[in-house]
């Protein structure tokens, strides 16, 4: 009997410095010192973090791609893409509209900004002009567009996620609908899978040392110091977010017949992964492939997680109303209920009309500062500095709730092995 024995090693325990999150935990931890106590050796370490991410923006196009246009090409009733697209989209808009609420809600009783007594007329609102620009830019019409790509294989080879999601949809159903004749392209792309997971498995491994390179730069860049002053909004962020997952999406989890922390520890190594990294690009792939191997349907998996990286935006959107209000208690500025509810309804539509645009937290607030003469613009200013500290918790918000969000829609679908499921998470 010929033994394999890759599959033996496979099937060996790795010991406990050989496991992915525990190496990216030590790698935010030596990046954290370097960076404090050599801050300008922390900041030359900017490339390690920027390059891995580039890396895996590489190889999230095809892995997008090939999963949701193969996942499509099975499907037996095309009505089901349509189905799952629109509830998906409920669930976005239910729960994006909820973070935005939970944030104002939040700021408006604890009030982080209160105390801090700034005179809006000595702000340099020079430094925010980009993001104002860009907040200009992002009109409905241009993100249409923007989805729309120049030719078919052109998002393959570019880093827009709606774009290479709506090539993929088509390019889906293109194959879907004639099976018969398209049997060997569809039989290429399940092999093509193979070789490209294989890529994204063979890049995690250089996860630790592109989250030692980004953490080193933002603490050496940035410095601890700098949180000093706006501690009580980084906290009450932090805070906030953490109830989100806990309460809310606890209490989604637990309705649909799993637990939020056994989930949330089934995805550690994107966890840490988000939070050496800043970004959450980078646990795309491996989400994706985690949330296959624990029951959810590949094409739920390939049409819900793509589309959340654009419109699930929980952290985002927590952090969007919780730093409207944090600006206009810095500026002494009292909001009364109706200015609030103007301010959510104005959040509400410019969170969706900048998804998918790279900067999206920060963009989506000049946008929605600007409709709101009542706070002033230039304010954004105040919390620039600390944008870097917030940008973690923003992406792990996200990708937690994007991970939810799936096995939600999946058990919604019919689509959610639950035997799968509770095996994958009680045995991980």
């Amino acid at each position: 009997m010929n033994i394999d024995l890759d599959q033996v090693q496979e099937r060996k325990p790795k010991k406990f410095y050989q496991l992915l999150y525990v190496q990216v935990i030590f790698a935010i931890i030596l990046g954290v010192a370097l960076g404090y106590y050599y801050p300008s050796t922390g900041e030359k370490m900017q490339p390690l973090g920027d390059g891995f991410i580039k890396l895996v923006k590489m190889i999230i196009a095809p892995v997008i791609f090939l999963t949701v246009s193969t996942g499509i090409a099975g499907m037996n009733d095309l009505k089901k893409v349509g189905r799952v697209a629109g509830k998906a989209f409920a669930y976005f808009i239910f729960f994006s509209t909820l973070a935005l609420i939970v944030g104002l809600v939040v700021s408006h009783y604890i009030q982080p900004g209160k105390g801090l007594n700034i005179n809006p007329e000595k702000l340099d609102a020079s430094q925010i002009t980009k993001y104002v620009k860009a907040a200009e830019e992002s009109d409905l019409k241009s993100f249409v567009f923007n989805i729309i790509p120049d030719s078919l294989f052109q998002p393959l080879t570019g880093d827009i996620i709606l774009q290479v999601l709506f090539v993929a949809i088509m390019f889906g159903i293109g194959l879907a609908l004639t099976a018969d004749r398209s049997k060997p392209v569809i039989d290429l792309l399940n092999t093509c899978m193979i070789p490209v997971f294989k890529v994204v498995e063979l890049l995690m491994k250089l996860a630790p040392i592109g989250a030692f390179g980004a953490i080193a730069f933002t603490i050496g860049k940035f410095g601890i110091d700098s949180l000093k002053n706006l501690f009580g909004l980084v906290l009450t962020f932090y805070f906030t977010s953490f109830l989100f997952v806990t309460v809310i999406l606890g209490f989604v989890a637990k309705m649909n017949g799993f637990n939020i922390f056994k989930f949330i520890y089934y995805i550690k190594e994107e966890v840490f992964l988000v939070l050496g990294t800043s970004s959450s690009e980078p646990a795309l792939p491996g989400m994706m492939q985690k949330l296959t191997a624990m029951g959810c349907e590949k094409s739920v998996v390939g049409l819900v997680i793509p589309t959340g990286y654009s419109f699930n935006l929980d952290g985002t959107n927590i952090y969007m109303t919780l730093a409207a209000l944090f600006i206009a208690q810095a500026c002494n500025i009292d909001l009364s209920v109706e200015q609030m509810v103007i301010l959510l309804g104005v959040a509400i539509l410019s969170s969706k009309g900048a998804a998918g645009v790279t900067g999206a937290g920060f963009i989506t607030l000049a946008a929605t500062l600007a409709v709101v003469p009542d706070i002033p613009i230039a304010g954004m200013t105040l919390i620039l500095g600390i944008d870097k500290f917030m940008s973690e918790c923003r992406a792990l918000t996200n990708v937690i709730g994007n991970g939810v969000a799936t096995v939600v829609v999946s058990n919604w679908e019919g689509q959610l092995d639950k035997e799968q499921m509770k095996k994958v998470l009680n045995n991980n």
